[in-house]
């Protein structure tokens, strides 16, 4: 059942994630899958705090662990269904703000500096 959640999850969510996730790839890590940052808070290549996978894990019971977050096929994987909660149908601005910014990320103006990093990797 587990499996089947994540693949229809994955599914709907891929389309805008395909294109985002490399860009905030390059942003948080610089491609880095072992980097750890914000004071030994976010782990990965995606800069993945434990609140972000407690979240997945909540939200589409999952069982990932914190740690999970260094290998770059789980921490994409925790990066989609977190978008896909949480910014479903919206644009890859709105996505990489509630990235940086948590679920309302994509109001705060504190997040607009993160957007323009990441729309450089876009082009």
């Amino acid at each position: 059942m587990k499996a089947l959640i994540l693949i229809l999850a994955l599914a709907s969510s891929a389309s805008a994630s395909e294109r985002l996730i490399p860009a905030l790839i390059a942003v948080e890590s610089s491609g880095h899958n072992n980097l750890v940052g914000d004071n030994g808070k976010a782990y990965g290549c995606l800069q993945i705090h434990q609140e972000v996978v407690d979240d997945v894990n909540r939200l589409y019971h999952m069982n990932y662990t914190h740690d999970d977050c260094f290998n770059r096929d789980a921490s994409i994987r925790i990066c989609q269904l977190y978008l896909r909660h949480y910014a479903n149908n919206r644009s890859d601005e709105q996505q990489a703000r509630v990235w940086n910014g948590g679920p309302l990320g994509y109001k705060k103006s504190a997040t607009i500096k993160y957007w323009n990093r990441v729309k450089q990797f876009l082009k």
